[in-house]
């Protein structure tokens, strides 16, 4: 019976891997992964700045307004309570992901009624509302995947929650273009909030995460919520290497969260229309990111997770090297292209990656809290350069930008190399 139980829960190696994307829990983040998707475009990212920049809106506004999207990069904040309170239905988990929903699919179709033409403030709050629903969203979506399931689990669980994910890059990216293309922006985001349904009710039809038996009982004062999943974190990795790891997952992605705003402002300055984004960056390169992300699931199964945090640090900043042939060959196809080939495919790779390892870093104590820190680290940095990419790229160039979004992995490779010899002692 034992060694029954044993092979079946065993997620490593060619058959473990089939096991694993084979689960109810896998279809199940697939759709959170689509939830999770589908706002993050429509609130922070591309398909908005495109939007803004489509009516006439600066580049340095555009920018600045993309600071709205800061909650993703702050939700660490109220996670503590998300870990510690349940809503009074659905259970610990299922609750807030089906209020979150639901808050989504309310605002994203105040805001497509609106518009930023009408009045930009109203806009701007309705957008910020959507951003903190969406931070939400991920947060207890990262919880319940790593609660879900065990350890040799979370790679196949990282590849099918990104797959889902990335397929809502489709809907909030190409689709939202193809059909602003055709009706307007109006029709393209309200949209997006009937597709919000299908995570809502799957949400639904979900299990509630078994309460492990190792999960401490706390007591019930909100200063602990906030202050013991740091604590722990830190007596467990000790200092130097507890700020090392944050530091590290910092500025993983630095080289393309930084260019992320300016991307759908880059491509109709080049010369392309809204149909050419959708198809080539929003539906081609996405299929190519979804690769990506199955050649790092299958990847971190395979080998030690230090090489591939080397491989996919290296792979993240030669990528945004490509963009300048789009900077240097305006409005060619092949550029467009071979571009987006090269950075969705490292994308979806290093996502994988870095979600793997900040999984292996939380105590299920804390996931909600845990995961929400690192992950709102994953993207401060360049959430924060990304704000204030418009005036850059005003001051210099595209080209000079992405020049220096490729060369800002310096620091990264070197705390890498002190992590190096720690991390293979802490795999042990």
């Amino acid at each position: 019976m034992t060694s029954s139980h044993s092979t079946e829960n065993n997620y490593k190696g060619w058959s473990g891997i089939k096991r694993a994307f084979a689960t109810p829990s896998a279809l199940t983040l697939f759709c959170l992964g689509l939830g999770s998707g589908l706002p993050f475009l429509l609130v922070g990212g591309m398909t908005l700045s495109t939007w803004l920049r489509d009516v006439g809106f600066e580049l340095s506004v555009i920018g600045l307004i993309s600071f709205v999207g800061f909650f993703y990069v702050l939700k660490f904040l109220w996670a503590p309570l998300i870990d510690k309170y349940s809503l009074p239905f659905l259970g610990r988990r299922k609750g807030w992901l089906v209020l979150s929903q639901i808050v989504l699919i309310a605002t994203l179709s105040a805001i497509a009624l609106l518009g930023p033409e009408s009045s930009l403030g109203v806009f701007i709050v309705l957008v910020g509302v959507a951003a903190f629903a969406g931070a939400t969203l991920d947060t207890v979506v990262d919880a319940y995947r790593i609660e879900i399931a065990p350890i040799e689990f979370q790679a196949a669980l990282a590849s099918t929650y990104i797959l889902g994910y990335r397929i809502a890059l489709i809907l909030s990216g190409a689709v939202a273009f193809y059909i602003a293309d055709l009706w307007g922006w109006k029709n393209a985001y309200l949209m997006m909030a009937l597709f919000m349904v299908i995570p809502l009710l799957a949400t639904l039809m979900s299990k509630e995460p078994a309460t492990p038996q190792t999960i401490i009982v706390r007591d019930v004062h909100i200063v602990d919520a906030f202050i013991k999943p740091f604590q722990e974190f830190f007596s467990r990795n000790g200092m130097m290497l507890a700020l090392a790891l944050l530091l590290f997952v910092g500025l993983f992605r630095l080289p393309d969260q930084m260019i992320g705003v300016m991307a759908g402002p880059f491509y109709l300055d080049s010369g392309y229309t809204k149909t050419d984004i959708a198809t080539v960056s929003k539906l081609f390169g996405v299929w190519v990111g979804i690769a990506g992300a199955f050649l790092g699931g299958i990847c971190v199964a395979i080998f030690s997770m230090r090489s591939m945090l080397f491989v996919a640090t290296i792979v993240v900043s030669v990528s945004n090297i490509a963009y300048l042939l789009m900077a240097n060959n305006p409005g060619q196809d092949w550029a467009f292209f071979a571009a987006i080939s090269a950075d969705n495919i490292s994308q979806g790779f290093a996502g994988v990656v870095l979600v793997a390892f900040m999984s292996g870093l939380t105590n299920q104590n804390f996931t909600a809290t845990q995961y929400a820190l690192l992950a709102s680290l994953a993207n401060l940095p360049g959430k924060f350069i990304g704000g204030l990419s418009g005036y850059i790229v005003e001051a210099s160039s595209y080209s000079w930008f992405y020049i220096f979004s490729s060369l800002s992995v310096i620091p990264t490779l070197l705390i890498l190399a002190w992590l190096w010899n720690r991390l293979h002692k802490t795999s042990a």
